[in-house]
């Protein structure tokens, strides 16, 4: 498995300019272009000049329109998105801040309106009634008057889909699932050698310690091997996308890969600079290597519809119910630490990374209790260990960690919840058990005679 692959990033990570970047470069070009064109002035009554049917005063009013509707649009366009990044942080998942900084649509419309406005007024600036009309650039200043209309009315139909929580729950699960797909091999590939085969004296390890602070993003472990190779060392990273690295602290351990030689010295052939270097951080957390940050968002969500000021069960349930499905993908997964190799077939580096019990925590650990009076949302849960428990290849650790966590649902529960809301639970918690001894349960009937489907 290889950590680094670069053309394979989920598209959450795909427009990682900042948000200035693209009005500049849309400014910069509107102003070159309104130079431009601006000498390109056809002498009057010939057929160029016809296609501006009015004269000096209306051409100069009209661009004074284009170039205020475009100022009104664009304080309307941020004060619709500060409002949002403001209910999103709020009621939703302050981490999902990061998807509207990197939205391309807004970024799109913002560079039209910045474009438009510096066009409209370079043009305006370029008007003499003594000369003729620049009649390309009046032309494409009423386009971008137009363009700049549609791109609103696209803008604020993006709004409203965004600010709807099914369509955050959706982007967030549909960039994990990639985010799986991507990173975590299928266990029916050929299986890795396990990093236990090294069998490495912790003793006779090199520590090596990080310069520098901030949220691990990305680990370069083609650069990791090729290091090792170099110095004909094993290198074991003691960090892994998502952790919070502070300077100072452990970052990797060296050995030399011959038992009967010498310590190797990390800092004196530079192993260290290059350990440090694989090593991409930055001020937040992101989805390129690091699934669990999806699940995180997800969770977020659930808790905070959980909160006494919203109490929201079914957000909360639909959130866990996109838990379920990837949760379900990554027991198809190899997870935990991974040995690389290099072209020889020999272990270089180990990479560390999170095993079933670390999922399985994140997904249920802060909603169980949250939710220790609400039913519904333990039933959601026990739903997610249910469908996992069907999915898991039958390893008994993996099996045994489901069961723990499905205790733990069933124990959290508060004695105030009521028989018939009980009974559904302690249903639910019993098809975990079957499932995950490959047995069925019967549905059982609720109070009105139906059948529940679970």
């Amino acid at each position: 498995m290889k950590l680094l692959q670069r053309n394979r990033n989920p598209r959450a990570e795909s427009s990682r300019s900042p948000l200035w970047t693209w009005p500049t470069v849309g400014g910069a070009t509107a102003l070159v272009a309104a130079i431009l064109l601006e000498r390109i002035r056809p002498r009057p009554g010939t057929g160029p000049a016809g296609l501006w049917p009015g004269d000096h005063s209306s051409a100069s009013t009209m661009l004074q329109v284009v170039a205020t509707s475009s100022v009104t649009v664009a304080t309307l366009s941020f004060s619709v998105t500060v409002v949002t990044l403001q209910l999103a942080s709020q009621q939703f998942s302050p981490r999902l801040l990061r998807r509207y900084a990197h939205d391309r649509v807004l970024k799109a419309v913002l560079t039209v309106l910045l474009a438009t406005l510096v066009f409209a007024l370079t043009t305006l600036a370029f008007m003499n009634s003594d000369e003729a009309l620049p009649v390309v650039a009046l032309l494409l200043a009423s386009a971008l008057g137009v363009a700049s209309l549609a791109a609103v009315l696209g803008f604020l139909s993006h709004i409203v889909r965004e600010l709807r929580v099914d369509s955050m729950m959706l982007d967030v699960h549909d960039e994990t699932g990639e985010a799986i797909r991507t990173f975590y091999p299928v266990r029916g590939d050929p299986r890795p050698r396990s990093p236990d085969e090294l069998d490495l004296d912790e003793a006779r390890g090199v520590t090596v310690y990080g310069r520098s602070s901030g949220f691990v993003r990305l680990v370069d472990v083609e650069a990791l091997v090729a290091c090792a190779r170099r110095g004909d060392t094993v290198v074991r990273l003691s960090v892994r996308p998502g952790d919070l690295l502070v300077a100072g602290n452990p970052i990797a351990t060296v050995w030399a890969r011959d038992p009967s030689a010498a310590a190797p010295d990390p800092y004196a052939d530079g192993t260290a600079d290059v350990i440090d270097g694989v090593l991409r951080l930055g001020y937040e957390r992101t989805l390129e290597q690091d699934v669990a940050f999806g699940f995180r968002q997800l969770e977020d969500i659930a808790v905070k519809a959980m909160s006494p000021g919203i109490n929201d069960p079914v957000t909360a349930s639909t959130a866990v119910g996109h838990m379920a499905d990837l949760l379900v993908r990554i027991a198809g997964r190899r997870l935990g630490p991974t040995l690389h190799e290099d072209e020889d077939g020999i272990g270089r580096a180990v990479v560390p990374d999170r095993d079933l019990r670390y999922y399985l925590d994140l997904a249920c650990g802060q909603l169980r209790r949250f939710s220790a009076g609400e039913p519904t949302v333990l039933a959601a849960v026990l739903r997610m260990l249910r469908d996992l428990a069907a999915a898991l290849p039958g390893e008994d650790g993996e099996a045994a960690e489901v069961r723990q966590a499905a205790d733990l649902v069933r124990d959290t529960m508060d004695s105030s919840v009521g028989p018939a809301d009980a009974e559904r639970v302690h249903d639910l918690h019993r098809r975990v058990l079957a499932a995950l001894d490959g047995r069925t349960v019967e549905a059982y009937a609720d109070r009105s005679g139906e059948t529940r489907s679970i």
